[in-house]
């Protein structure tokens, strides 16, 4: 070995030494790792870990027998103090529109990273232009970007010849699994990411928002097109992963390879608008006009519990939310948090409680009066006195006392989605352990398959049904006037003292 070769090799292991840090000999950990106090989120409740008897604290009633007492231990996790609300989901809403609306105006950063969203298919390519100066526009991004019309805006190009307004990547690069439509095409093409910082006009947001977001005028009023609010994203269904693990021995090997993996994303666009005729649709004979048209949009209704809301939509809600704090927090060099989700019927459950193990109610039990006779929910007592409780259907959040973790409503008001899917068994199989059940059906199931538990009671509902312990499902692809959602967030770590 010569000398130069010597001094090479002598060089790189100094520079190694001097990048790894020496600790002075001793086992220190990595270096330069940010530290961690968590904070609550904002509008959640902490939640400690414990566990509970999980099942019916009360006669069966209706003899249902849906489940059976189980204990059952449950880690720390956040959950919103409050059902989610009209205004807090039009936030959602509003970005949908706002990134709509700047697509469509090519409000876009012409440096930096590019958006992971491919705008190709075969050899056609979306022309924001002309699209902008279409007279028939639909605003249902999926179906145009998928279609292949060159009168609806489309345009043929040449992938042989360079375009400078557009980036092309090869085959052979690594690209997202966030794409529409497949990558079966020779080339793929990606749009820059929208610029959240360029000023929109009010003229400019007039003009898009009126030929693209409304539908007709029927009395001098607006009515929104739903099919145009459109949400698109992805996710790894690690409980699909997992399973294939368990039955496949070389799933293990398979895993380290992207292209494994991507069989197990699950792409999902959801129309995010609320359903605001359900007030209407439900209730036969019964005057709900009012409500099915000003619920969701009237100022008077903001926190009101948003409604209408499938379990579809309201998972897309959760992912949004978890996408708007995460890029925030990595714009600011700051550790990620975990997902926002829908909470399992085990944490739902056990956050009811309010670490009142064995009591009905989340204030206790066995009555819904206090002493001084009045109710403590938002419920139909009294053989359908609606309003003896103080509201005749669902009323602002907080207008009841909390539960001992300091969350409100948990019984009454509205329904909520949680992640478990309903089986009438499901207390025989569970796992004592973090329990659930949880299953992301597809269009072709079976619809036993598309359950999923509703849990707290309503407005509507007898005392029986807002109970802690008491099982409801729906369809996922339903949405009612009586079913809303709330997140959690899992804990990282075991307590919070321990950051103390």
């Amino acid at each position: 070995m010569n000398m130069k070769k010597i001094l090479f090799l002598s060089s790189i292991v100094a520079l190694l030494s001097n990048c790894g840090g020496s600790g002075n000999g001793e086992l220190i950990g990595g270096l330069d790792r940010s530290s961690w106090n968590p904070t609550d989120p904002y509008g959640m409740i902490f939640v400690p870990q414990g566990s509970f008897i999980m099942g019916p604290s009360d006669q069966d009633v209706p003899f249902a027998n849906v489940s059976t007492n189980q204990r059952v231990s449950v880690g720390a996790f956040y959950m919103d103090e409050t059902e989610i609300t009209n205004n807090e989901y039009r936030q959602f809403e509003r970005w949908v529109v706002d990134s709509i609306i700047r697509s469509y105006l090519g409000k876009f950063q012409t440096e930096g990273p590019r958006n992971e969203v491919t705008l190709v298919k075969s050899n056609y390519l979306i022309n924001l232009t002309e699209i902008k100066n279409n007279d028939e526009i639909s605003l249902n991004l999926y179906n145009r970007w998928m279609g292949e019309d060159e009168e609806i805006g489309w345009r043929e190009i040449d992938p042989t010849e360079d375009d400078e307004n557009y980036e092309y990547a090869d085959d052979d690069e690594n690209l997202s699994a966030d794409y529409f439509g497949g990558v079966d095409d020779e080339r793929a093409v990606y749009l820059p990411k929208i610029d959240w910082n360029a000023r929109i006009s009010k003229d400019e947001r007039k003009e898009v928002f009126d030929n693209l977001f409304v539908k007709s005028y029927v009395d001098g009023d607006i009515v929104k097109e739903k099919n145009n609010f459109i949400y698109r994203y992805e996710f790894l269904d690690v409980k699909a992963l997992a399973n294939q693990n368990k039955i496949n021995e070389n799933t293990i090997d398979d895993m380290s390879g992207s292209e494994y993996r991507k069989k197990f994303v699950v792409d999902t666009v959801v129309n995010i608008h609320p359903s605001t005729l359900d007030y209407e649709s439900d209730y036969a004979y019964a005057n709900n006009e009012t409500d099915a048209t000003l619920n969701y949009e009237h100022i008077a209704f903001d926190d009101y519990p948003v409604v209408g809301i499938t379990w579809d939509q309201a998972n897309a809600f959760c992912h949004w939310r978890t996408h708007i704090i995460n890029s925030f927090l990595r714009a600011n060099n700051e550790p990620i948090l975990a997902d926002f989700r829908l909470p399992t019927e085990t944490e739902w459950e056990y956050a009811a409680r309010g670490g009142l193990s064995l009591s009905p109610y989340p204030w206790g039990g066995p009555y819904t009066r206090n002493m001084k006779g009045c109710f403590l929910a938002n419920f139909k007592p009294l053989r359908g006195n609606y309003t003896a409780d103080g509201g005749l259907k669902a009323i602002k959040v907080r207008q009841y006392n909390p539960n001992n973790y300091g969350l409100y409503d948990m019984s009454g008001n509205v329904a909520e989605w949680t992640s478990t899917v309903f089986d009438e068994t499901s207390s025989s199989y569970s796992h004592d352990m973090n329990s659930d059940n949880s299953y992301i059906s597809e269009e072709s199931d079976a619809n036993v398959l598309k359950r999923k538990v509703v849990r707290g009671g309503s407005w509507k509902d007898i005392s029986y049904f807002i109970q802690t312990s008491t099982r409801a499902y729906e369809y996922d692809d339903v949405s009612t006037s009586y079913i809303g959602f709330r997140c959690v967030m899992d804990f990282l770590g075991r307590d919070k003292k321990d950051f103390n």
